[in-house]
């Protein structure tokens, strides 16, 4: 456990725009600027907000191709990479990877203050088929004697795969996002929030507002995101896209949560924002998650880890509009 006793993090939001590295990365240097005025230092952007994010499943496998980097030559992470280092600060970015194999990843990378990166591959993707899922989770040391852990989105809806990173020591979970007005195949999920909202947001600001913080936004996220920090005794990073991407509206809601489940801080903007606050890490050794772990009883939890028959690629899972019946055991 880290002998500090609070560390200084952000987490933002913003509207990136579909395949436009260029301004995405201006964007970010904006944010990270910002961030290191405030003494920040660990700043999280949102899930592939390099390269944007609903435009690419109508892309081409080759169109996906052309927008991936490596991530060791990545000319977009260069960038990140050397403001991390300037500003000793850990700063997490989303992009399409291409890896040494030719396969692509929806990947988010953590660029250290000392140059290293860490890169973790979204375990259940499904933006395209051309995009592979990854296949291990990702916890690494920090220099401030924190270990943080990264899950992308989706990654994060499942409960195994936050109680998998917790055991691995992950202290802090970075959770990019482009969540929020989707459409859910569930009759109590979320549902679209209309494009004209946000169109029409200079003289609709309020009713904006209001969706956003609603049952498509952050009332969802309500329903789940705080249990995954307070069940597994670690803080939240939550950072999301917002406002118009593509044909759905993404609703913001960056937030910090503590490892009780309590929001540290949020925005209730309808645009770009970035929210900070100092993480109390004395928190971390006495929250209710963490001594509920220690009284865990593994011999009793073979059946997470055999598939049960009616299990499916995220693909399918994630658009198929039949669920098939759990066994009856």
């Amino acid at each position: 456990m880290s002998a500090l006793k609070s560390l200084k993090a952000a987490t933002v939001q913003f509207q990136h725009q579909a395949g436009n590295k260029h301004y995405n990365l201006l964007m970010m240097e904006k944010f990270i600027e910002q961030a290191a005025l405030q003494q920040v230092k660990i700043l999280t952007f949102p899930e592939m907000c390099i390269t944007g994010y609903w435009h690419v499943p109508k892309l081409t496998s080759f169109e996906v191709s052309a927008l991936a980097e490596p991530i060791e030559t990545s000319p977009s992470l260069a960038l990140i990479r050397s403001l991390a280092v300037k500003h000793q600060m850990l700063i997490g970015a989303g992009l399409i990877e291409r890896a040494d194999d030719g396969r692509l990843y929806n990947a988010y990378v953590a660029c250290l203050p000392d140059g290293s990166l860490h890169t973790h591959r979204k375990l259940h993707a499904f933006e395209h088929p051309a995009i592979s899922s990854g296949d291990r989770f990702t916890v690494f040391d920090t220099p401030w004697g924190v270990k943080v852990g990264i899950l992308i989105c989706w990654d994060n809806n499942l409960v195994e795969n936050v109680r998998a990173t917790a055991l691995l020591g992950a202290d802090i979970l970075l959770a990019p996002h482009q969540t929020g007005g989707t459409q859910s195949r569930s009759p109590c999920g979320m549902k679209p929030i209309p494009l004209e909202l946000w169109e029409q947001r200079a003289t609709r600001q309020e009713e904006l507002t209001a969706a956003f913080r609603g049952p498509n936004g952050r009332g969802w996220l309500m329903r789940w995101l705080p249990a995954r920090a307070h069940d597994n005794g670690v803080f939240i990073l939550f950072s999301n896209g917002v406002g118009a991407d593509e044909d759905e509206v993404r609703t913001g809601n960056a937030m910090m949560i503590d490892p009780y489940g309590s929001i540290i801080e949020e925005t209730w903007a309808a645009g770009d924002a970035m929210v900070s606050a100092e993480l109390d890490l004395t928190l971390l050794t006495m929250s209710t998650g963490r001594r509920w772990i220690h009284g865990r009883r593994p011999e009793l939890y073979q059946i997470l880890t055999e598939r049960q028959g009616y299990e499916r690629d995220a693909r399918t899972a994630r658009f198929s509009v039949d669920v098939p019946q759990r066994n009856n055991r």
